[in-house]
C-alpha cells in the first residue's frame, strides 16, 4: 500500500486512464475475455514464454469446451526487467477491460506491481517470479504458477548435505530475487547443520568484469570450495568466464547453479568454448513429468520455431498459466461474474492542483475470479496444476543435471515428497514418503576437472593466515604439553600425536601454536574450549578431556588417549597376624555361611529322620548329629549316609556350594599370607564421598565441576593443587594437618605421578570413562580428517610408540598400583546360596506333601479321634513326621528274604541297641 502511494505521481502521465464498465449487467457470457501479460520480451524466459502463450491462446480458442464461445484475447506488454516500466505497463492495462494479468517475469517487478494488483483487485498470475517472499499473506492477488525458490533452495541444501559438505559460498544478484533466495538457502542449510560461510553480491543491471574479478578473488581466498550461483544469465555467464580465467573451474571446486542456467541450456545452443567452461557444473531444473500431451506440444513447438529456439520449463508454465486463466474465467462466467469496475475513491483529492486520480477503478468481481483461480485443478503440460493451502503448486520437484561434454546428463531428481532419488518423483507418490538419509540417492557426477571423485569441498584459506591453535601452558605434568624455552614451539605427548596426525593428511595445514595460560598455574581448559567457540582460536591441542559440556560447543577428534577419573590415597602395609585366617571373608559372609551350614543340617535331618536310623535318637544326640553332619561336610568327611532321594539331592547341591566356598577361601587366604597387603582408609569414590576427608584436584581440570555438580561433594572439602610435588606434599600431610586425604584426577596424570611416588596408590575403580582429543569449531572438516589420521596412527602402532616415549618411566613397581579393598563378599556368592536355599525349600515342600498324603489316607488313631479335630490332626501330623518308616533297603531285604551281608547285620545290631525317642507319648517305636 505504501509503495503504491510512493508511485502515485506516475499517474500524472496518465490523467485519462480508466476502465470502461459494462453498461448492461447480464448473466450472458461476453463474446471476448481480455487478459494481459507483462514480461521481458528479449530475455531467455521471455522469448520462449511469448511463443508459448500465443500458442496457448490459440489452443484455448480452438477448444470450445473451455470458454464455451467466449474468445480469449491476450495483450502483451514489455517490462524490460524494469520495475518502473512494469508499473507503467500495468496501468496501461487499466485502460482496457482486462480480467487478469499474466506476469511479471521478474521478482523485482512483481513486488511493485503486486501493490497495484492488491488495490485494484486484479489477479496477477506469474509464471516466472520465484522470489519466496512473494506470499499470499502480503500479496493476496499474486498467484505463482511456477515453483517457489523456497523449494529450489531446499533442493540445493539437500544436495550439499547429501555429499557431506558443511560450508558453502553464495554468489547472488543483489535484488529481491537474489537476496531472498539466498536467505532461504541459509535457513535450509542451518537446519542441516551447514552454513553459508561467505556471501558475495553482484549488483543488478549492467555487469562489470572488473567487479566480478574482484569478487571472485575474494571467494578464492575463502576456505570453502562449494559455490552456489543464483543470478541471471548475463551476470552468471560473466562469473563463469572470470572463474575459468582465475582457475576456479578446475579440480577441487564445486559449482551449483540454480535454474537460470538450465533455462539457457534448454533453449539455446551454446558455443563449445562456453560449454568447456561449464564442465562439471551441477544445475537444477524444474521437473515436468513426461506425458503424451507434453510430447505433442514439443512436436508443435519444433514446427513453430524451426528448431532455432528450445523449450524450457518456464515456457511450459507460461502455457499452463493461459489455460489456468481460461478455466478460471469459464467458472467465473458460469457463476454470473462480469468484468465491471468502480472508481477508486480513496485517491480523491479536492485540493487545487491535486492529482487527477478519478480514473482509477477497482475490479468489482476480482475476488471471485481469484477464488476460481485458487480452486483450479487440471492436468497441464507441467503436470498436475493445483494449489496447496499456501497457494504454491502441489508436488514441487526438480531435476538434478550435470553439464558433461557438449550436453547435459541427469543424475537424479529432488522432490519435496521423497528428497533425492534416481527415479522420477511421480513414481514415488503412490508409495509412503521416505526422506531418510539411507533412501537418498544420486547417480555419479563428473565434477570440475573431469573427475568422479567427490571433492573434499574445502581447503585452507589462501590468504596467508595460519590457523591459531591454542596450547595450554602447564605448570605440572609437562610430559603432555610444555613450551620449548626460547622458541614459540611446544613439545610433549599431545604435541607429538598432533604433529604425526597432521603429517598423515593429504594436504598441508598452515598453523602456529598460541600459548594459553599465565605459566604460574594450569589454565582453565573449559575457558580454552570456549575461546574456540567464540572464534579466538581455530583449534586447541593438548590434554583436553572430552566431556559432555564441551562437546556442545566444539567438535573433538577421535580420542588419542583413554582417560577417566580415579582416586589416589596413602596406604599402609598390613602384616599377617594371628587372625589373618578370618580376613578372606567379610563378617556378613562368615555369618551367612555359618547359618547355611546349620540350616542344611536341619533340612537333611528332617528328610532322613523317618527312614534313617543314624538321624534318630535322644534330642541331645540328634542335635549333635545335625551339627556334626553339617560341619563335617566342609571337609567332605561326614559319616552319616543319606538314604532318601530328597536328602541326597540336597547334600549333593550343598557339597557343590561348599567346594566353591572352600576353594575361594583357600585362594584368598593364600594371597593374604604370601603377597604383601596394602590398606587404605579410602576404598573408592563412595567411601571418599561419605567421609570428611579433604579432596585434592588439579587446577584447570574438569574434576572440580564433576565432584561438586555430579557427585555432590561440598566445595569446602576441595583443595586446588597444581603439580605432582603439591600432590605428594598434600597427601603426606593428610586432612588433619592441612593436606588432603585423597586426590581425584585423570588416570594419565596419576600414572605419571605414581611412577615416582611409591607411597600412594589408586584405590577403588575408575569411576568415569572419557578420553583426550583435539578441539575444533563445530562442523570443522579438519576434526574429521584428523580423527581418521589418529585411527591410522593407532592401527600402525605409532600412537603406542609415542606414548611409550613420553610416559614409560617408573622407579616404582606398578604391579600393585591399585589397592583392591574388597574382601570376598556375599555378593560374589549369593547365587550359590540362592540355589542351595531353593533346593532345600523344594525338598521340604515335597517331603511334607508326602506326609500330608499319607495322613489323609491313613485312618486316624482312636486317641486322636476323641480329641478336637484340629489338635488331633496336628498330633497325627507330628507323629507321622517322627514315625519310623522302613527304609527302601530294608523293604527289599524283607521282600527277597535276604538277610544281608555281615556288615549289614552289624549295622542293624548297632541300630537296635540305640534308645528310640518319640516326640509323641503314644508313638510306636
Amino acid at each position: 500500500m505504501n509503495l503504491f502511494f510512493i508511485l502515485c505521481p506516475l499517474l500524472l502521465f496518465f490523467p485519462f486512464l480508466g476502465v470502461s464498465a459494462a453498461a448492461n449487467v447480464s448473466s450472458s457470457r461476453p463474446s471476448v475475455a481480455n487478459i494481459g501479460a507483462i514480461f521481458t520480451f528479449n530475455s531467455t524466459i521471455g522469448r520462449v514464454a511469448k511463443i508459448a502463450m500465443e500458442q496457448a491462446v490459440k489452443d484455448v480458442n480452438a477448444n470450445t469446451s473451455i470458454l464455451h464461445g467466449t474468445k480469449l484475447v491476450l495483450q502483451m506488454q514489455d517490462s524490460n526487467c524494469s520495475g518502473f516500466m512494469g508499473m507503467v505497463q500495468s496501468l496501461r492495462f487499466m485502460e482496457t477491460d482486462v480480467a487478469a494479468i499474466i506476469g511479471p517475469q521478474s521478482s523485482v517487478v512483481a513486488h511493485i506491481i503486486s501493490h497495484v494488483a492488491n488495490e485494484l483487485r486484479v489477479p496477477l498470475v506469474s509464471f516466472a517470479a520465484t522470489d519466496p517472499t512473494l506470499t499470499s499473506l502480503q500479496f493476496p492477488f499474486f498467484v505463482r504458477t511456477t515453483q517457489s525458490d523456497l523449494y529450489q533452495m531446499t533442493a540445493v541444501a539437500e544436495i550439499i548435505d547429501y555429499y557431506g559438505w558443511k560450508e558453502v559460498i553464495a554468489i547472488y544478484l543483489d535484488d529481491d530475487y537474489g537476496r531472498n533466495g539466498v536467505s532461504v538457502l541459509d535457513d535450509q542449510l542451518a537446519a542441516r547443520r551447514c552454513k553459508i560461510s561467505y556471501k558475495a553480491a553482484i549488483k543488478s543491471g549492467s555487469v562489470d568484469r572488473g567487479e566480478i574479478t574482484n569478487l571472485l578473488v575474494q571467494v578464492a581466498l575463502m576456505q570453502s570450495r562449494i559455490i552456489v550461483l543464483h543470478t541471471n544469465p548475463d551476470s552468471g555467464f560473466m562469473v563463469f568466464n572470470v572463474a575459468h580465467y582465475l582457475g576456479m573451474t578446475t579440480n577441487g571446486f564445486v559449482w551449483i547453479a540454480t535454474d537460470w542456467l538450465s533455462s539457457v541450456l534448454d533453449s539455446t545452443s551454446l558455443p563449445s568454448e562456453t560449454m568447456d567452461i561449464l564442465q562439471g557444473v551441477l544445475v537444477l531444473r524444474q521437473h515436468t513429468p513426461d506425458s503424451d500431451r507434453k510430447k505433442s506440444f514439443i512436436s508443435t513447438w519444433n514446427k513453430l520455431t524451426g528448431g532455432s529456439l528450445g523449450l524450457h520449463s518456464y515456457g511450459l508454465y507460461a502455457y499452463d498459466s493461459v489455460f489456468l486463466l481460461a478455466h478460471a474465467l469459464d467458472a467465473f462466467f458460469s457463476q454470473g461474474g462480469i468484468v465491471s469496475c468502480t472508481n477508486y475513491t480513496s485517491l480523491r483529492d479536492d485540493k487545487p492542483g491535486g492529482l487527477n486520480l478519478d480514473a482509477m477503478s477497482i475490479f468489482d468481481n476480482g475476488t471471485l475470479l481469484l477464488k476460481n483461480i485458487e480452486q483450479s485443478d487440471f492436468l497441464g503440460l507441467t503436470g498436475h496444476v493445483k494449489f496447496a493451502s499456501d497457494r504454491c503448486l502441489v508436488r514441487p520437484a526438480y531435476d538434478v543435471i550435470n553439464v558433461v561434454g557438449t550436453g547435459i546428463h541427469r543424475v537424479g531428481y529432488w522432490s519435496n515428497y521423497s528428497g533425492l532419488s534416481i527415479v522420477p518423483p511421480e513414481t514415488l507418490y503412490a508409495k509412503p514418503a521416505n526422506k531418510s538419509s539411507a533412501n537418498q540417492h544420486l547417480h555419479s557426477v563428473i565434477w570440475p576437472g573431469d573427475t568422479l571423485s567427490k571433492p573434499r569441498g574445502w581447503v585452507f584459506p589462501n590468504n596467508g593466515r595460519q590457523l591459531r591453535i591454542g596450547v595450554p601452558v602447564r605448570v605440572g605434568f609437562r610430559e603432555f604439553v610444555s613450551p620449548v624455552q626460547g622458541t614459540d614451539m611446544f613439545k610433549g605427548f599431545s604435541i607429538d600425536v598432533f604433529t604425526a596426525a597432521v603429517n598423515l593428511l593429504p594436504y598441508a595445514v598452515p598453523y602456529h601454536f598460541v600459548p594459553f595460560g599465565s605459566g604460574r598455574e594450569n589454565p582453565s581448559y573449559t575457558q580454552l574450549v570456549n575461546l574456540i567457540a567464540t572464534g579466538y582460536f581455530d583449534g586447541a591441542v593438548g590434554d583436553i578431556a572430552i566431556i559432555t559440556n564441551r562437546t556442545k560447543i566444539v567438535d573433538f577428534t577421535q580420542p588419542y588417549a583413554a582417560s577417566g577419573l580415579v582416586v589416589v590415597a596413602p596406604f599402609k602395609k598390613i602384616n599377617s597376624g594371628g587372625w589373618s585366617f578370618l580376613r578372606p571373608f567379610t563378617p556378613l559372609m562368615w555369618t551367612v555361611t555359618a547359618c547355611f551350614f546349620f540350616f542344611v543340617g536341619i533340612v537333611v535331618w528332617i528328610l532322613e529322620h523317618r527312614i534313617n536310623d543314624e538321624f534318630r535318637g535322644p534330642p541331645k544326640q540328634q542335635f549333635i548329629t545335625i551339627l556334626w553332619f553339617s560341619l563335617s561336610t566342609l571337609f567332605f568327611s561326614h559319616r552319616e549316609n543319606t538314604m532318601s532321594t530328597l536328602g541326597r539331592l540336597v547334600v549333593l547341591i550343598w557339597l557343590f556350594v561348599v567346594l566353591i566356598i572352600n576353594s575361594s577361601y583357600t585362594a584368598s587366604l593364600t594371597s593374604i599370607l604370601t603377597v604383601q597387603q596394602l590398606s587404605s582408609p579410602i576404598s573408592g569414590i563412595d567411601s571418599l564421598k561419605n567421609s570428611n576427608e579433604h579432596i585434592g584436584f588439579q587446577v584447570g581440570s574438569f574434576a572440580e565441576h564433576y565432584l561438586v555438580e555430579d557427585i555432590g561433594i561440598s566445595e569446602n572439602r576441595l583443595v586446588r593443587l597444581g603439580s605432582p610435588e603439591a600432590y605428594a606434599k598434600a597427601l603426606q600431610l593428610g586432612s588433619k594437618n592441612g593436606g588432603v586425604g585423597a586426590i581425584v584426577d585423570e588416570r594419565p596424570y596419576i600414572e605419571i605421578f605414581l611412577s615416582t611416588q611409591c607411597t600412594f596408590k589408586i584405590v577403588g575403580q575408575e569411576f568415569t570413562r572419557s578420553g583426550w582429543g583435539f578441539a575444533f569449531p563445530r562442523d570443522s572438516p579438519l576434526a574429521v580428517d584428523l580423527s581418521t589420521a589418529i585411527l591410522q596412527l593407532s592401527e600402525t602402532g605409532d600412537l603406542q610408540r609415542i606414548h611409550d616415549k613420553w610416559m614409560t618411566r617408573s622407579s616404582c613397581s606398578l604391579d600393585n598400583a591399585e589397592i583392591d579393598s574388597d574382601r570376598l563378599q556375599l555378593k560374589s556368592f549369593w547365587g550359590l546360596f540362592l540355589l542351595c536355599g531353593l533346593a532345600c525349600f523344594i525338598a521340604l515342600v515335597i517331603h511334607f506333601v508326602q506326609i500330608m498324603v499319607r495322613m489323609w489316607h491313613a485312618p486316624p488313631p482312636e486317641a486322636a479321634s476323641n480329641g478336637s479335630s484340629i489338635s488331633g490332626r496336628f498330633q497325627r501330623f507330628l507323629s507321622l513326621i517322627d514315625e519310623k518308616e522302613e527304609s527302601p533297603r530294608s523293604e527289599r531285604r524283607k521282600r527277597n528274604g535276604d538277610e544281608g551281608s555281615a556288615a549289614d547285620h552289624q549295622l542293624d545290631g548297632r541300630h537296635t541297641k540305640r534308645i528310640q525317642f518319640d516326640l509323641t507319648p503314644n508313638s510306636n517305636r
